[in-house]
């Protein structure tokens, strides 16, 4: 009996602080994991966020791109006919969709919702002038109607898509 009572006093102890030394020691590797993991996370959000950022000026330039006003003054040349002035601000607008493509990854799904309805609202506004003027009117005259009608809107589409953008930006500043 007397064993069983030294084998106790030796063991309980024992055991107690096994069990406290394997308590700190969890503790502590669960503490050094959450800080790995924390700094993981600081060095993805200092690598990604300027990505993000170029993305959202891209996304940017591109809508001011395919704002009307911006492109009949790139795409507009003197002497040109509707048809061909139609044609070529439909490509313009689908070429620079094309070009920026890729930066959806960096935006969230609903921005880049709101990027494909401006483009998609653009290319209708485009599409509606070309409906009411004739072929073969000068291109002069399809320009003319689609500025009268970006001005009789509230916000031209791209602007709505331009604010949606700031303020995503701002979210993650």
């Amino acid at each position: 009996m007397e064993i069983v009572k030294d084998l106790l006093l030796v063991t309980i102890p024992a055991l107690l602080v096994l069990i406290t030394a394997w308590l700190v020691l969890r503790k502590s590797f669960d503490n050094d994991r959450d800080r790995r993991r924390q700094e993981i996370i600081l060095q993805n959000a200092r690598t990604i966020t300027p990505i993000r950022l170029q993305a959202y000026e891209r996304l940017t330039m591109f809508l001011e791109r395919i704002s009307v006003e911006s492109l009949i003054m790139r795409v507009y040349k003197q002497g040109m006919e509707s048809r061909q002035l139609h044609t070529e601000l439909l490509s313009t607008v689908r070429s620079e969709y094309d070009h920026n493509l890729s930066q959806q990854i960096y935006i969230s799904p609903q921005s880049w919702e709101v990027l494909k309805t401006a483009k998609t609202n653009t290319i209708k506004l485009i599409n509606t002038g070309a409906e009411k003027i004739p072929p073969t009117a000068s291109g002069a005259d399809l320009s003319r109607f689609l500025l009268e009608s970006v001005m009789e809107l509230d916000k031209e589409p791209t602007q709505v898509a331009i604010e949606m953008i700031k303020k995503e930006v701002a979210s993650i500043m």
